[in-house]
């Protein structure tokens, strides 16, 4: 069992530690925290209880997606579908300013938090898009992440556009994780196990590759490569 970062001082000490992060990556992080909360105050962005604890609870479940065992994040742009309050997305960008980070959420106040917070940090690297999914243009991503954003199989059939094999797919999906993965038709192909999260032991992380990067065709039945999960 993966150690779980069950407080604030150990929350912020694994961004130190274990992903590398510099004074200014903690203080473009204490940014997005100061706004965060004070924005909560105007529009429901995270649960009230979850405050005390959001450096466990938002900000290092979001950066823990660049930190997954058995997985290299690539290089090049990355798309945050139905990013919400900006996690995981925002917390990337911040963390890593030289990545290009699309942020798509089809709320239109939401948005325009995004972007203010994005402004306010100075965070360049970050493109804001106002849509649904299915309204996207057909763009092709590094990595593509979703928190808890979509069930998984109707999440890959409004998205696998944006994916190539190469394409590397970060999906906290909670406790579900194992189960939505476990009932993916076999019509799709690809290469995802879960991973535990750092930050809730009953949460899990979808992690790996969509063989191919589009919808099979229907009536196609090429089975899946997976591993299991890691707990």
């Amino acid at each position: 069992m993966t150690a779980i970062i069950d407080n604030e001082a150990a929350a912020q000490a694994w961004l130190r530690d274990k992903l590398g992060a510099t004074d200014a990556d903690m203080g473009r992080l204490e940014q997005l925290v100061d706004l965060l909360v004070a924005e909560n105050e105007r529009q429901n962005l995270i649960a009230r209880g979850t405050i005390p604890m959001i450096w466990q609870r938002h900000i290092v479940d979001s950066a823990q997606l660049l930190d997954v065992p058995r997985e290299t994040i690539p290089s090049g742009a990355w798309l945050d579908l139905g990013t919400g309050a900006g996690f995981p997305g925002l917390i990337v960008a911040a963390l890593q300013p030289n990545r290009a980070v699309t942020l798509v959420d089809s709320r239109r106040l939401r948005t325009e938090w995004l972007q203010h917070a994005a402004d306010a940090v100075g965070l360049a690297n970050v493109k804001v898009v106002l849509s649904r999914v299915e309204d996207l243009a057909n763009l092709q991503y590094a990595v593509i992440s979703a928190r808890a954003f979509a069930p998984l199989d109707k999440l890959l059939s409004i998205s696998a556009r944006f994916s190539t094999p190469d394409t590397l797919w970060l999906l906290p999906k909670g406790a579900k994780a194992a189960h939505e993965l476990a009932i993916l038709p076999k019509t799709w192909q690809h290469m995802f196990h879960v991973e535990q999260s750092l930050t809730d032991p009953d949460a899990g992380i979808i992690a790996g590759r969509l063989l191919g990067g589009y919808p099979p065709k229907p009536g196609q039945n090429a089975g899946a490569v997976q591993r299991g999960s890691r707990r």
